[in-house]
């Protein structure tokens, strides 16, 4: 009796551990060192690619929540980042190659766990089986999943930002749809006057653009569709207000005149606590997309929860083929983990996979599967991948956003986050005592 877990990265050694935490014989197949993805170069597991901070480590954030959540729960990777922290202020960061080692010292060393170094091209029938293969699944294993998931895998990741819904500016902005279809509350629309708007368009296509890597341009090729909004400015002063920011259709009830341009804001889930920007997919820097998009009226004081990046990526459009225990809805037995769910972030790729390994080995065991709440930032992750509601899937890291609204309203940034915590942690701690401490 056994599952498998393939890759060997933050997801798959915390699913490993997890699954061996619960008595159960663990085959974890990992490919270096005889093969390495162009971003990877150490050959132990749990390899940090990009900076070794795992972001804010206050539980009143949602980064350092998150990560307080995988300590209470038993994370392997928490205990090894704890040991391995270096000084960097606010945040939890971490000496990468002790981290590294130490992880993989503690896989290699339990004997519940069988590491096995070969390259995994198909999917596994024989056991249960997580996939945890990462952002950069090797061809073979990626057709593979095509293939099972009927077409459900991304190959470039260009994400418009999202925004908190209780920071737009409602002042400025109004509810409505384009020719009053679908709904007077389908959309968040942000009017902009000419002044505004060619303001606006003089700072988006001067604004500071993120370096692109050799590795995010393997395939060079952009969609007209997923054209960053930076370039479409450039082919001229009104190609925005004839493309995404058209304003055709919609009336501003308290001008009663059709606005110069239109940014739309659409819901980006169930609770309509999150907006995302509509067709304004953009590689700008972070401090420039706040900076920018900041001139929209209604986004002046925007709180935004992720910001649009633009890189090669590998992710499911999960909300169609995963359960929030993290296994497929067509097939209960294979589990996904890691950054391939849509979750984005080192502590996010390790919270799915500490799921995933607990809820496979629970159906091994014959036991129901654990969905954290919905006030705890894992249980939130883990509700997002599955929320059927998100049409235009993209990842997504913790924040505050994703969690449901507190019981009253707290406008103190601060001490709403605290509370925020606060139920969180009570919320995880009662659901220990009723599933994760009794397997």
């Amino acid at each position: 009796m056994y599952i498998n877990v393939i890759g060997a990265g933050l997801a798959g050694c915390e699913a490993a551990w997890q699954i061996a935490k619960r008595g159960i014989h663990v085959r974890l197949f990992e490919m270096k060192p005889s093969k390495f993805t162009p971003a990877h170069k150490n050959p132990n597991f749990s390899e940090l690619i990009c900076s070794n901070s795992l972001k804010a480590d206050r539980i009143e954030s949602a980064a350092g929540l998150l990560k307080e959540e995988m300590r209470q729960i038993g994370s392997v990777l928490m205990e090894c980042a704890d040991k391995c922290r270096v000084p960097a202020g606010g945040a939890l960061a971490v000496d990468r190659d002790k981290f590294s080692s130490m992880v993989t010292e503690k896989i290699k060393n339990n004997p519940l766990i069988e590491v096995i170094e070969k390259e995994i091209t198909d999917i596994p029938n024989d056991a249960i089986t997580v996939i945890a293969t990462g952002p950069l699944t090797s061809d073979s294993l990626a057709e593979k999943i095509i293939a099972l998931c009927g077409g459900s895998l991304h190959f470039f990741d260009a994400a418009a930002p999202i925004v908190t819904a209780e920071s737009i500016d409602m002042e400025y902005a109004f509810t409505a749809s384009r020719y009053d279809k679908g709904g007077d509350d389908a959309y968040i629309n942000c009017p902009m006057n000419k002044e505004e708007y060619e303001n606006f368009h003089a700072e988006l296509i001067k604004a500071e653009r993120a370096p692109r890597h050799d590795v995010d341009v393997q395939n060079p090729k952009v969609y007209e569709g997923c054209m960053p909004v930076e370039i479409l400015a450039q082919r001229g002063l009104d190609t925005l207000r004839f493309g995404p920011m058209k304003p055709v259709g919609l009336r501003n009830p308290k001008t009663g005149h059709r606005p110069w341009a239109v940014l739309q804001l659409r819901t980006e889930n169930a609770d309509k606590s999150m907006y995302n920007l509509v067709g304004f997919q953009t590689n700008l820097k972070f401090p420039e997309q706040k900076r920018v998009f900041g001139m929209i009226p209604a986004l002046k004081n925007a709180e935004f929860v992720r910001y649009g990046v633009m890189h090669r990526n590998t992710f499911l459009d999960s909300p169609r083929v995963l359960n929030a225990d993290f296994s497929m809805k067509k097939n209960p037995n294979i589990f996904f983990a890691g950054q391939m769910t849509g979750v984005e972030g080192y502590m996010e790729s390790g919270s799915s996979g500490m799921m995933a390994g607990i809820n496979a080995a629970r159906r091994l065991l014959g036991l129901s599967a654990v969905i954290l709440p919905p006030e705890t930032m894992t249980g939130s992750l883990s509700r997002y991948i599955a929320d059927e509601s998100v049409t235009d899937f993209q990842p997504m890291g913790a924040n505050l956003g994703i969690l449901p609204p507190l019981p009253e309203l707290i406008k103190d940034k601060r001490l709403r986050a605290a509370a925020h915590s606060q139920l969180a942690i009570s919320s995880l701690q009662l659901a220990m005592c009723k599933y994760i401490n009794h397997t």
